[in-house]
């Protein structure tokens, strides 16, 4: 939608006709902490990505990386409500300011699409939160998963626009073999209903309060384990630094709006023979699995890696806990129970983790010999 969109401004614009403007490539600014299904995008419908890298302190965009970044090419910006990495908030607030301001003073037609996969059932009951949709002038559709914190089956998934217009003509197929009119705006016509179902039953059965509830709960259950890891020392020093919005770097003491999500690094000053993708493969010896990252992304075109932060390397790694309604208080305690039992456990191994050691220590059954390319597939 925000192609057509803007191939109609330009046109208009330019003095183009259809042709001639499908021979301009046009670009969409997104943050390099996007999705999958925005390189599916990038590929699919031929648009450039402008991307912006955040600083590894907030995780965000900023407005003026935005400003900056706006030509007269650009279909329009995407705001990510809960970034998968660390699950802050890109502000869409302050993002809206200055594409209207562009807009005004350019004569450009640049929306934004707020990408609340994450968020999008969550950020509605964070009455903290300043006007991050619909209320902003500029904010033309909304994205949200079903499946993630909206507690509906896999698959599930939701956009919302903000009007109408420019719309079906551009983007729905109406067809009228079953039965009446109706329009899909899906690249498959016929899609599983059971979702819709499930989602639709969830509203009743929750209603507002009941999904404000479920965000309070699982906030509150982050913030047990995110003070259990806050708590956790080696050496004098904290074995872990917080990365998620939570940690108030900014100095001002006040823990800003976010996803249920924990987000933390093994502190880099105490120099430690492992990392954060090894301490992921010995918390999954307790059955639990929690992600590891390095700080890298690859372009969706290219394919050449690149930081996904400003001010760390590539090679520097980090985990996420996503805390899920299911998560309850009892289930957290087991979980920080088992980081500190995969950390000593990783201690006593030193740099011998690399080397397997940790292989014949928790796959019994194996012979001490066992082949080199095994084993470093268990920890690559």
């Amino acid at each position: 939608t925000l192609k057509f969109r803007w191939r109609k401004w330009y046109m208009d614009r330019f003095g183009c006709n259809e042709d001639e403007v499908r021979g301009v490539y046009p670009n969409l600014i997104i943050s390099t902490q996007f999705q999958a299904c925005w390189e599916k995008f990038f590929k699919y419908f031929d648009v450039k990505p402008i991307l912006i890298t955040p600083s590894s302190k907030d995780f965000k965009i900023t407005a003026a990386q935005v400003k900056e970044a706006i030509d007269d090419k650009t279909i329009g910006v995407v705001c990510i409500m809960g970034n998968h990495y660390g699950g802050q908030y890109d502000p869409v607030w302050d993002i809206d300011k200055v594409v209207e301001e562009v807009n005004k003073a350019k004569n450009y037609s640049v929306g934004i699409h707020v990408d609340a996969a994450s968020g999008g059932f969550i950020a509605p009951f964070q009455a903290e939160l300043p006007p991050w949709d619909f209320r902003l002038k500029n904010v033309l559709s909304i994205s949200a998963s079903g499946h993630k914190f909206g507690n509906s089956c896999c698959g599930t998934g939701w956009v919302v626009w903000r009007q109408r217009e420019g719309l079906s003509e551009h983007v729905a197929i109406s067809v009228s073999y079953l039965g009446g009119n109706a329009d899909s705006y899906t690249l498959n016509f016929s899609r599983p209903a059971q979702g819709i179902y499930v989602q639709f039953y969830k509203f009743i059965r929750y209603g507002l309060d009941g999904y404000r509830r479920l965000c309070e709960n699982q906030m509150a259950v982050a913030a047990v384990l995110r003070a259990g890891l806050a708590q956790m020392q080696c050496n004098g020093k904290p074995r872990f630094v917080i990365l998620d919005d939570t940690h108030c770097s900014s100095g001002d003491d006040k823990s800003k709006p976010c996803l249920p999500v924990v987000t933390a690094m093994l502190n880099p000053d105490l120099n430690l023979p492992y990392n954060d993708i090894d301490l992921q493969h010995a918390i999954s010896q307790e059955h639990w699995y929690v992600s590891g990252y390095k700080m890298c992304m690859h372009h969706p075109l290219t394919h050449t890696e690149m930081p996904l932060f400003s001010d760390q390397p590539t090679g520097q790694t980090m985990f996420r806990i996503v805390v899920k309604s299911n998560l309850t208080l009892q289930n957290a305690s087991h979980l920080s129970r088992a980081i500190e039992s995969a950390v000593q456990f990783l201690d006593s191994h030193s740099a011998g983790y690399r080397n397997g050691s940790h292989t014949r220590q928790f796959k019994r059954g194996q012979s001490a010999e066992e082949p080199k390319a095994h084993r470093s597939l268990s920890v690559c």
